[in-house]
């Protein structure tokens, strides 16, 4: 592995500031990068339901196989102004902003693994690679992908786990939304008149089981926006929440039990409530029987690392693929304290990435 070229790359696509929905700039660079190596890029038309001002691209080599590579564009914060700093065994920023290490580091071992395979021709697997949009935010990039009906199994390069492990298991989300509607009133002259909403969703909540319910569940009410003046009995309170569990059933009875919770306080003073619901990703859990775990443990072997399936309680675009029967799992490319301006990779976790990414699509 050219090591300095490596570096050099993840350093360039780190500065290039791409938030979720304003992809483009990278996906320019991306398209350019791709075509002077003589690759075939498309853009799904993903934007359209992702509000995104790009689509996702699509790169195959060959007929596109049955599996891709994929990593996301975008970032969760800006990398605007980044300063970069090389040490001696990792690659920080200036501690001013984050590094987009997550994703940058997945972007960029992809990048070089098709550069190196071009430049060196290597023979490869017929197979595809995508560079997915809004996964920070809503996973809605990868939820629409554009790829054909032939792939089967998906490979992806966006865990903070340290190269060598691999998410075999991730957790689902239930995002939510409550309306609870009283009735306005002066607060000092006629409180009796009103119905306080805010008091319905407090007691309501004082009764949720927040936080960590079991091993493998959790629920959070993360927002809350209520009334509008000091003197004003609330009329209106606003929430939203989760539910998070590897198991469908409990996620929504738990989702269930929250709703039961907010009908019984908002009835006993009068009051409405309106909920809405929708899964934001679905779990996932990848038998030890299945493909892509029988070859990301061959690949791991292969280039020198002891595989350790591990499972997680945050959401990805594997999460995506596997809802739509692309056996998926998600691969530890080393991204460390994502979203922070601490975050960090080793050195050798972005070459052992591009080892893994260039294992999984040579020819044997």
């Amino acid at each position: 592995m050219n090591e300095q070229r490596l570096i050099n790359l993840f350093i360039e696509v780190a500065r290039i500031n791409a938030l979720s929905g304003n992809e483009k700039p990278l996906a320019d660079f991306i398209k350019t990068f791709l075509s002077k190596l003589n690759y075939q890029i498309e853009e799904d038309d993903s934007s359209q339901l992702t509000n995104s001002n790009t689509g996702n691209l699509i790169c195959k080599i060959g007929t596109g196989g049955d599996f891709v590579l994929l990593s996301h564009m975008d970032t969760a914060r800006p990398t605007k102004d980044v300063k970069p700093i090389i040490s001696e065994d990792k690659i920080t920023s200036s501690g001013d902003t984050v590094l987009g290490v997550d994703n940058r580091a997945g972007v960029a071992a992809l990048l070089f693994t098709l550069e190196k395979i071009a430049l060196e021709r290597i023979p490869v697997k017929d197979f595809t690679v995508a560079f997915t949009t809004c996964e920070e935010t809503t996973l809605f990039g990868s939820k629409n992908l554009g790829v054909n009906g032939k792939i089967k199994h998906g490979f992806i390069f966006d865990s903070g786990y340290r190269p060598g492990n691999f998410i075999y298991s991730a957790c689902g989300s239930i995002g939510l939304t409550i309306k609870i509607i009283g009735k306005a009133s002066h607060s000092g002259i006629s409180p009796e008149k009103g119905i306080n909403s805010m008091q319905a969703a407090a007691k309501a909540i004082s009764q949720l089981p927040l936080g960590r319910i079991d091993e493998e569940t959790t629920m959070n009410i993360g927002l809350l926006k209520s009334g509008s003046a000091v003197n004003v009995i609330p009329e209106l309170t606003e929430l939203e929440g989760e539910v998070r569990s590897f198991n469908l059933k409990k996620a929504e009875d738990n989702f269930n039990l929250l709703v039961s919770i907010f009908n019984s306080e908002a009835e006993k003073i009068g009051a409405k409530v309106e909920v809405n619901h929708f899964w934001d990703f679905l779990p996932y859990t990848i038998p030890e029987s299945a493909f892509v775990y029988k070859e990301i443990t061959r690949v791991l072997n292969k280039v020198g690392l002891e595989p350790n399936p591990t499972i997680s309680l945050g959401g990805s675009d594997a999460n995506s693929l596997n809802g739509r029967g692309i056996e998926s799992v998600n691969i530890g490319i080393g991204a460390q304290n994502p979203h922070s301006n601490e975050e960090f990779i080793y050195i050798e976790d972005l070459i052992k990435s591009a080892e893994i990414a260039l294992e999984l699509v040579k020819k044997e």
